[in-house]
């Protein structure tokens, strides 16, 4: 799944799909970022998580989104402008928020997203 802004790839998503479990692996690919990330390989998601993008409409460029694992009614902690953490509320599996917002990467496999 690739992230657009204006018809210009600044990210991306490998999805993986496991042939015996059915489960979906993700590992997020940020154009331009070549550091090795703490987690080597797919990380593990639980039954009762979706893998997700969220986007900041404050943040810029590459800062713009995420790929997080949500759970439903829940909330999640996220990095915004000036690395202050706030906290996000999900209600089905999407984020509740004026200036952030989610799309799940199981309806959006092979396709491109503009953000």
């Amino acid at each position: 799944m690739n992230l657009n802004i204006d018809v210009r790839t600044i990210g991306s998503v490998d999805v993986w799909r496991c042939g015996v479990c059915k489960k979906i692996f993700c590992e997020e690919k940020q154009l331009g970022i070549e550091a090795i990330t703490e987690i080597v390989g797919m990380p593990p998601i639980y039954e009762n998580e979706k893998w997700a993008v969220t986007v900041c409409k404050l943040q810029k460029g590459k800062d713009k989104w995420k790929l997080v694992k949500l759970k439903e009614n829940s909330n999640i902690n996220h990095e915004c402008l000036d690395e202050h953490v706030i906290p996000l509320n999900v209600k089905n599996f999407k984020v509740e928020d004026d200036k952030h917002w989610s799309f799940l990467i199981d309806d959006n496999v092979n396709k491109a997203v503009e953000i």
